[in-house]
């Protein structure tokens, strides 16, 4: 654990800021006011230094080869799991899985556990919050055996109805799956309720943790959760890493999702046998600057301290809604009593996509479009959004600024 833990820096988004060499850019002659972080976030130097030391210090295949490269990839690889078990508080480093992001977290649980314990006629219930990497594989999972999805609705803050919840949960209820925070408007869902409720009738419950491992510290025990994925690039990491968390005793029954080098035992010409946890679904050569890259991006979270990450962010949003809620032909869309991160709103007479264009001519970086979550805009008779999303360099600065940036759309389209 780093030694910054024991004395952590007083909070200062503006000082931590100049941990990141990408907002000192400018755009179009402006300073950047970075507002896309439920898309992805910047990442600190100490980062990008992680993932060029990979490649100078440590390229080698992890757990293959003798030789000295291939012993520092391996133990590197190996820390960086550790560093993510206990980031989330599993039991065992065998419970985190590493994969290409959350996407294939959640598509390796529709397929490895999904075509093993999802039948004719069974039942999943997804939120109408989801991003669509939440809501597809289980569509497709249910076509290919049967099954029925329902989608849990929502009141009219953007929060789910818990009675409709409980009241179609069942026997044939094989698996919840909801995000711990909403992409799209910030809600913020009650997961240990969620769990509890489930597991009452045997069902599982999947957790979408793309948006809240950076806003809020998360213990996957606490939660309770069956399954629970995240991507690395949210989290201040590079792409092209993430996390599937699982309870050992599902992953112990799942089979392989994807088959080839580094994921078995061993190979006869007609049949093979599997490697243990985690490997087995580990397939093919890892993701080691990703992985590397991801630990040291969980360190440096650690040092900064997530509680005052989660009480900078909440800051945030009630300036950006109170802000937004004074400024002419600006409705919010959703007003979840628990939210995070995020804020979206419509402009009369202007489509969100014009809006972010004269944004971003002035260095202002939103987010403008259904955000992948389409039932959810659907929801709320909104095709699309213009949403700025949070992170712990922003500031109340940036979020006048966004406000600032308004009032040019307004200059513009005479409205």
């Amino acid at each position: 654990m780093p030694d910054a833990l024991a004395v952590q820096r007083r909070f200062s988004a503006t000082q931590l800021s100049l941990d990141f060499p990408a907002l000192a850019q400018r755009v179009n002659g402006h300073r950047l006011v970075y507002l896309d972080n439920a898309a992805t976030t910047q990442k600190p130097q100490c980062v990008i230094d992680e993932v060029a030391r990979c490649y100078i210090e440590c390229c080698g295949n992890v757990h293959r080869g003798g030789h000295a490269l291939g012993a520092r990839a391996s133990t590197a690889y190996e820390a960086a799991r550790t560093t993510v078990q206990r980031f989330i508080h599993a039991a065992a480093p065998e419970e985190v899985v590493f994969t290409s992001g959350c996407t294939a977290a959640i598509n390796l649980v529709a397929h490895a556990w999904g075509d093993e314990n999802v039948g004719l006629d069974d039942e999943l219930l997804v939120s109408s919050l989801e991003h669509h990497s939440n809501l597809l594989p289980w569509q497709q999972l249910c076509a290919r055996r049967g099954a029925r999805l329902r989608l849990i609705p929502l009141d009219e803050r953007g929060e789910l109805h818990l009675d409709t919840y409980a009241e179609w949960l069942g026997p044939r209820t094989k698996l919840v799956a909801v995000a711990h925070v909403s992409n799209a408007i910030g809600t913020q869902n009650p997961i240990p309720e969620l769990v509890r409720l489930a597991h009452r009738v045997g069902a599982r419950v999947l957790v979408d943790g793309a948006q809240a491992v950076s806003r809020q510290p998360v213990d996957v025990r606490e939660l309770g959760c069956d399954f629970y994925a995240f991507s690395g690039h949210k989290l201040y990491g590079p792409f092209g890493i993430g996390v599937l968390y699982a309870r050992r005793e599902l992953l112990e029954q799942m089979p392989p999702f994807l088959t080839g080098g580094g994921m078995v035992d061993r190979v006869e010409p007609e049949r093979s046998t599997f490697a243990g946890l985690p490997q087995r679904f580990e397939a093919g050569t890892p993701n080691l600057a990703g992985a590397m890259g991801l630990a040291r991006a969980i360190n440096y979270l650690e040092e900064v301290g997530l509680d005052g990450v989660m009480s900078h962010d909440r800051d945030l949003l009630v300036h950006a809604r109170a802000a937004l809620g004074q400024v002419a032909g600006v409705r919010l869309i959703g007003n979840p009593s628990r939210a995070l991160g995020v804020v979206s709103f419509v402009m009369d007479e202007v489509h969100p996509h014009d809006i972010a264009t004269i944004l971003d001519q002035s260095g202002i970086a939103v987010r403008a479009g259904h955000h992948c979550a389409q039932p959810l805009m659907q929801h709320f008779g909104a095709p699309a959004t213009v949403r700025a999303s949070f992170a712990l360099y922003n500031t109340r600065a940036d979020v006048d600024a966004l406000v600032s940036g308004l009032a040019r759309v307004h200059e513009v389209f005479g409205v």
